[in-house]
């Protein structure tokens, strides 16, 4: 489980194809400083298991990387499918127990992926507007969350095929989606809450 704040902005080292996956190493100074073998990080708003984390003598891993592998659901329902290396990726822990939530529940369980139309700056802060895929436009409300990239944002404005948030300050100069452009892909996780809700009414 995740919240959606963004822990830092990690970089893609190597994608290696292994059979039917995709191995990546990610380089994450902060993630790895209590990473270990099984562990869930969420690269890109992607919940992946660390399988390779060389653990330093001191806690952590000795050259702040870690490897995950994208299995073939993941590389087709996700933009990491399109990870090269040098791409920048949002990284976070999977929240502690007792940990604040300071976003709103996010799985890293990605429902599909969205394309940036436009980029409105302002003084201190811009707005971006999304392409929203039609079979998600049901679950995403103006003033609800949203998942970009697994980065928790508050919706600003929403049609039947497109939504809109505003980005502060902090989340320009902390996740990637300060330098995210128009025509760049993103993954989205609409909210899990409005998903059962709708599965609790249609029984």
């Amino acid at each position: 489980m995740f919240t959606g704040i963004v822990e830092e902005i990690g970089e893609v080292l190597a994608v290696r194809e292994s059979a039917e996956v995709a191995v990546l190493t990610v380089r994450g100074p902060t993630v790895t400083t209590d990473a270990r073998h099984g562990d869930s990080i969420a690269v890109n708003g992607v919940c992946l298991t660390v399988i390779d984390a060389v653990t330093a003598p001191g806690g952590g891993t000795a050259d702040g990387t870690f490897t995950v592998e994208l299995v073939p659901e993941t590389l087709k329902r996700t933009s990491l499918a399109a990870a090269a290396p040098g791409a920048k990726v949002n990284l976070e822990r999977a929240v502690p127990v007792g940990g604040r939530l300071g976003g709103h529940i996010v799985q890293g369980h990605v429902d599909g992926v969205a394309t940036l139309l436009t980029r409105t700056p302002g003084e201190r802060s811009d707005e971006l507007t999304f392409s929203l895929p039609v079979d998600l436009a049901r679950y995403v409300a103006l003033k609800g969350s949203i998942a970009v990239d697994g980065v928790s944002l508050t919706v600003a404005g929403v049609t039947d095929d497109t939504f809109s948030v505003a980005l502060i300050p902090t989340t320009l100069a902390e996740t990637t989606l300060g330098a995210r452009e128009p025509g760049d892909t993103v993954n989205l996780e609409v909210d899990v809450v409005a998903k059962y809700v709708e599965r609790l009414t249609l029984r």
